[in-house]
């Protein structure tokens, strides 16, 4: 008898944990469409890219960060395993 009551409030708790807390409302008037981030300008300056790899083989690149054919590149994620390419990507 104890087991199942301990079983039944367990399953209780486990259930409205579940799916975690409700995710709170972003604040009014708040609109990320419309929000401006201030990109480097790579206009005219010399290709400096980092490239992110998985790991020391550096054979499976997972992101990049810098300027590339003068333009802004970021993309993927970043690891202590990188190079720096300074062509056009």
């Amino acid at each position: 008898m104890r087991a199942s009551i301990i079983g039944g409030l367990l399953a209780t708790a486990l259930m409205a944990v579940g799916c975690g807390a409700p995710m709170e409302q972003e604040e009014e008037g708040v609109q990320l469409s419309t929000q401006e981030a201030a990109f480097p300008d790579c206009s005219g300056s010399s290709d400096s890219l980092i490239v992110y790899y998985s790991d020391a083989s550096y054979t499976t690149e997972i992101g990049a960060r810098g300027c590339s054919c003068g333009l802004w590149a970021s993309w993927g994620k970043t690891s202590t395993y990188r190079q720096y390419r300074l062509d056009c990507y």
